[in-house]
């Protein structure tokens, strides 16, 4: 009998398996820039501990979050949140509390006494930072985990810079503050505190620095000329809240004005309620949309029964009462007179006007060029004096301790390519993670966790935190509201839709890779997956 017609395959066989000839197009998996990562000032990898963090492993995610910024309790607690602005979660439901998690962490390696890993051998080098602000301090424990012997000089008796002398205590507690700066200085960070550098290349010779970085932040309050009578109470909002640390807090009286627009102006007016002010009042020249400070530090003022004036000026201080002048935008939307004046009762005036630093330590060093108060610096923020770098307040950036630490970071990293005689080459940068690029169906609506607040009562009567923090439940819950945007967190969803078994699973952390002798270019993969990292590729010839 004659056998039927039929056609074998052998599938071990490369001509029955390759499929690359069907193919217009191939799968590949990619990592995209998730937009909280790029939108922080301190350069962290925030969806990289996030990561660690939705898992429960909370050292491994502090440890993460510390290798680009050693002040996670801090941050966790000032910094304005840039992350959560741009955060793809917003668009579904409420950004991801980025801010409250990265408190928590910092709040559990305090608790349980988590320390830095130890330093490296010496590199040989020595370098001596000016200031221990956030950016000193920053830069002092980069470099030392880079192997470099660091001295800090700081002019005051305790460090912290601006942390400690421009965030009041219900911000920022004083212990916390204290363990993240101890846990620097037990790397081996040499800290002299009541050393005020005066002459900083006589300073640099003499004490043997094979480099300095500058940051000695902005700590003089700005001046404004205001006609005023012999018992006019003035002062300056710089100076007010540096006495707060200090045994014998200013009296300001019940009526308080506050002349500026900026966060310390809130600071200062949610001060003088709680040392007993009935009517804190802040003003300002311009509008609400046009005001520098915070959106957050402006509620919590309002809040707290701090009232806002806008559009107006102060043209004369008396004993007991200020002459305001109303003002109006001009097209350009700068203020300009009305001639419109009221009289307001105040006991003190304390302005809030800006700071600017003592540069006073440069004279003599022509080749550092100095313009608008700020230290001119090039992209290696070296100054036009070899060796000679600084950062922080004291050059042209933005005045947040979360941008002071990004920039400590990155002047360490130039620092450490000076003195080995390198350039630093900048990582590749990748492509932002959009929110068009995410398949938002496979994420369950999960409202932001809202961190407890201190009731309104005992924040204008104690200097107790205002804002609490979460616990593990809770924090636990938030991390795992992260989307992964942009890179593959192995949901298993392109392994499972594939209708040509072509994706295999590497194993617990290594994701996956593409068979091309079984994929047949279809898309489904990439359609189905929900952080956006997998792209078609047009197929290779």
């Amino acid at each position: 009998m004659e056998k039927p017609f039929a056609i074998t395959l052998d599938v071990g066989s490369s001509l029955a398996n390759k499929t690359g000839s069907w193919r217009v197009e191939r799968p590949v998996y990619i990592d995209r820039l998730p937009p909280c990562n790029d939108a922080c000032p301190a350069g962290e990898n925030v969806q990289g501990w996030l990561y660690y963090a939705e898992a429960g492993e909370y050292e491994q995610a502090w440890r993460q979050l510390v290798q680009d910024n050693p002040f996670p309790a801090v941050m966790g607690r000032v910094c304005y949140r840039p992350c959560e602005t741009v955060c793809n979660r917003a668009q579904l439901d409420e950004a991801v509390g980025i801010n409250a998690v990265e408190r928590f962490l910092g709040d559990q390696a305090i608790e349980h006494g988590w320390s830095f890993e130890a330093a490296p051998p010496s590199s040989g080098g020595r370098v001596l930072v000016v200031g221990a602000g956030p950016a000193g301090l920053s830069t002092a424990y980069h470099l030392r985990r880079l192997g470099h012997a660091v001295v800090i000089y700081e002019t005051g008796a305790t460090p912290g810079g601006m942390m400690r002398f421009g965030i009041p205590k219900y911000r920022l507690p004083r212990d916390v503050l204290d363990a993240e700066v101890e846990r620097i200085c037990a790397l081996g960070v040499e800290l002299h505190l009541n050393r005020k550098v005066t002459d900083l290349p006589a300073t640099m010779r003499d004490d043997g620095f094979d480099a300095v970085f500058l940051a000695v932040g902005a700590q003089l309050a700005k001046r404004a000329y205001l006609p005023a009578g012999d018992s006019a109470h003035i002062l300056d909002a710089v100076s007010l809240l540096h006495s707060m640390e200090g045994a014998s807090p200013p009296r300001l009286g019940r009526r308080v004005v506050v002349y500026g627009g900026g966060d310390t102006a809130m600071d200062a007016a949610r001060t003088a309620r709680r040392l007993g002010a009935t009517d804190a009042v802040v003003v300002y020249r311009r509008t609400r949309e046009r005001m520098p400070a915070h959106d957050v530090e402006v509620e919590e003022a309002t809040d707290e029964g701090v009232l806002m004036k806008w559009l107006s000026t102060i043209t004369e201080v008396d004993e007991g009462q200020i002459l305001l002048e109303q003002m109006v935008l001009d097209d350009k939307g700068f203020p300009q007179p009305t001639g419109r004046f009221e009289k307001l009762d105040a006991d003190c005036v304390v302005l809030a006007l800006g700071e600017e630093s003592d540069l006073s330590l440069l004279t003599g060093m022509d080749d550092v060029e100095i313009a608008d108060g700020v230290v001119q610096v090039g992209p290696d923020l070296m100054t036009g004096h070899p060796g000679l770098f600084a950062g922080g307040d004291v050059v042209p950036a933005e005045r947040t301790a979360t941008n002071a630490i990004g920039n400590g970071k990155r002047a360490a990293r130039t620092i450490d390519g000076w003195l080995r005689g390198e350039t630093p080459r900048e990582p590749a940068r990748h492509e932002l993670a959009g929110f068009e690029h995410l398949n938002t169906w496979y994420y369950a609506d999960a409202p932001k966790t809202e961190r407890p607040r201190l009731e309104l009562v005992r924040r204008t009567s104690t200097f107790d935190e205002v804002v609490g923090g979460l616990d593990e439940t809770n924090a636990l819950f938030e991390a795992r509201r992260c989307l992964s945007c942009g890179n593959c967190f192995e949901c298993d969803n392109c392994f499972g839709v594939c209708p040509d078994n072509a994706v295999v699973k590497l194993g617990p952390g290594k994701r996956y890779e593409f068979d091309y002798d079984y994929c047949k270019g279809c898309g489904i993969c990439m359609v189905e997956c929900p952080c956006g990292a997998i792209v078609m590729e047009p197929e290779r010839a």
